[in-house]
């Protein structure tokens, strides 16, 4: 069952370059989940990457904190239409967490702690392009938006951005995770509207 927040709906306002096709802007930051907000303790908290050999790298909150912060200033696509301009996160850059990672894998399955998964293509989550965040406007990132931390992901739509991030584990293959096996579309370009198989 998902959840909304009320008046997630929005009003059309003026359109802008930045604006993908189908999309309305909104001041709001909406809440939609596929189910109850997992309580993640940061005493228990770890955040793994599994490459295609079955090789750990593993990181506890302590050190997933030590590593290099990174500020991205971003617009966020949501399939639902909505999007949000001139957000900021701060987090660490999905280059520093598998700087050390030797693979040879073109894709990426995320798993968040409630058991949510989404599929990426591996190239997506490098070169500056995603995250793992901990912070939303200056503030810790509340858990009804991915805390205490979630992907971030913002070329693609929101969706793929997963809550309450736990693991990647890196593909030779692609698979679907939970709304691609429901029909929404594997990647998720909101300037190609690609919400939906067939899009």
């Amino acid at each position: 069952m998902s959840v909304f927040s009320p008046g997630f709906q929005g009003r059309p306002r003026p359109k802008s370059d930045r604006l993908p096709p189908g999309q309305y802007l909104t001041e709001d930051f909406p809440v939609l989940s596929t189910g109850p907000t997992p309580t993640v303790d940061l005493n228990r908290w770890q955040f793994s990457v599994t490459d295609e050999s079955g090789r750990q790298y593993s990181w506890s909150w302590p050190q997933f904190m030590s590593l290099p912060q990174s500020r991205p200033h971003v617009d966020i696509h949501c399939v639902t239409r909505w999007s949000k301009l001139d957000t900021d996160w701060q987090g660490v850059s999905l280059d520093d967490l598998l700087e050390n990672v030797d693979t040879q894998a073109e894709y990426a399955m995320i798993t968040s702690y409630g058991g949510y998964t989404t599929n990426l293509p591996l190239e997506d989550l490098t070169d500056g392009k995603a995250w793992i965040v901990h912070t939303f406007d200056g503030q810790d990132l509340h858990p009804e938006h991915g805390g205490p931390a979630r992907l971030l992901v913002p070329h693609l739509y929101f969706w793929k951005s997963a809550k309450w991030v736990k693991s990647i584990r890196l593909l030779d293959q692609d698979e679907p995770g939970f709304w691609e096996a429901a029909g929404y579309h594997s990647y998720g370009d909101p300037w190609r509207e690609q919400r939906y198989q067939g899009d």
